[in-house]
């Protein structure tokens, strides 16, 4: 199925439009296309959830079955996915329809995809105004996740009694763009709102794609304070950020920002700093098809990046950093050392400072 969550305005017309408006809930009609507006229905956040529900109970395999918990490669998702920056709703619902297909759909499927649909203004001239929308939509994304973790605390209260009603689905979100700013206030705002719950996995899975923060977002590493990305690190199980310095998107955008720190999905984590045990990075520039510096923020989750697919499907389906590594899905990235001086170049010996004058006038 296709599920729609967005706090878009809807225009007279029925078409979503690009301004920030009131949270709602859409379900796609049987037979549908996720592209065209009138094909999908308005629901109550209720009847949203109780429908994803029922999907995730008579479709998902259980987590335990006699005792005996079900390998996570073999258990299903429901993934939420958070679009970037620069998408029109058209735009938005493609990357979305390509998502599902790819990762979440068929018999060898992850399970549901859910998208998190926000005002994007949908042009290059609108960037700062999208880090605005993108900033307010937060609020609405913590809502949403609060829900979620009301529900999973219940289910978890249940699964104490007898471990076979625990619920049957993974929780995971994959962020594009700035949809990780997004994601990093509400996680904020919603570890604050629960009283900051340490060792709770909300999230089995967060994938970060071509992040549009801080590269030093998680530089607490596991103290726990007040930082950017502290809600995050202590709420999922597993952060992976996949980056690549071709993305030229992202080389502008730390100019139109935080001037003089870079951008998390364009030069990896900032390894300066300690990191939690939870958050890795993969460099994708191997892996990723080659094209323009702009196309590159994108390109991720075109049909033709085959090996990224296949590294985010094996990273929902829960496989250990190190079996990744060990089986080649993780690629070797370019060394991120940086030399002193350009290959070739000749030595120049700095002359000595003259001593102080202490002669007196």
């Amino acid at each position: 199925m296709r599920w729609l969550i967005t706090n878009r305005t809807i225009q007279e017309n029925g078409e979503f439009g690009g301004d920030l408006g009131k949270l709602s809930f859409w379900t796609l009609r049987d037979g549908g296309s996720a592209t065209v507006a009138a094909d999908w229905l308005p629901v109550s956040m209720e009847d949203f959830r109780d429908r994803l529900v029922k999907v995730v109970q008579d479709t998902f395999p259980s987590v335990v079955v006699n005792g005996i918990s079900t390998p996570s490669e073999f258990q299903k998702h429901v993934c939420l996915f958070i679009h970037g920056y620069n998408n029109d709703w058209h735009a938005v619902m493609d990357r979305y329809e390509k998502v599902a297909t790819t990762l979440f759909d068929g018999p060898d499927g992850l399970g549901e995809c859910v998208t998190f649909d926000w005002p994007s203004k949908g042009n290059l001239l609108g960037y700062l105004s999208d880090r605005a929308e993108a900033r307010n939509t937060a609020d609405d994304l913590t809502n949403v996740l609060s829900e979620l973790y009301d529900w999973l605390m219940t289910m978890q209260k249940l699964a104490v009694r007898d471990p076979e009603n625990a619920c049957k689905a993974r929780t995971s979100i994959l962020a594009h763009s700035m949809g990780n700013y997004v994601l990093e206030y509400a996680m904020n705002q919603l570890w604050t709102r629960k009283n900051r719950p340490l060792l709770v996995s909300l999230l089995q899975e967060v994938i970060m794609v071509a992040a549009d923060v801080d590269n030093d977002l998680f530089r607490n590493g596991e103290q726990v304070s007040h930082g950017d990305g502290e809600g995050l690190s202590n709420m999922a199980y597993r952060i992976t950020a996949l980056y690549t310095g071709r993305d030229d998107v992202l080389g502008g955008s730390a100019g139109l920002k935080h001037f003089g720190k870079r951008r998390l999905g364009r030069s990896g984590l900032d390894r300066t700093y300690p990191l939690p045990d939870n958050v890795w990075d993969v460099d994708c520039t191997t892996i990723l098809p080659k094209v323009n510096g702009i196309a590159t923020h994108g390109e991720y989750f075109e049909p033709e990046a085959t090996q990224v697919y296949a590294l985010m499907r094996e990273i929902l389906q829960g496989k250990d950093r190190s079996i990744l590594i060990h089986d080649g899905v993780v690629p070797d990235g370019p060394s991120r050392t940086q030399p002193l001086s350009a290959p070739g170049a000749i030595a120049v010996t700095a002359k000595p400072a003259p001593p102080p004058n202490t002669s007196v006038i």
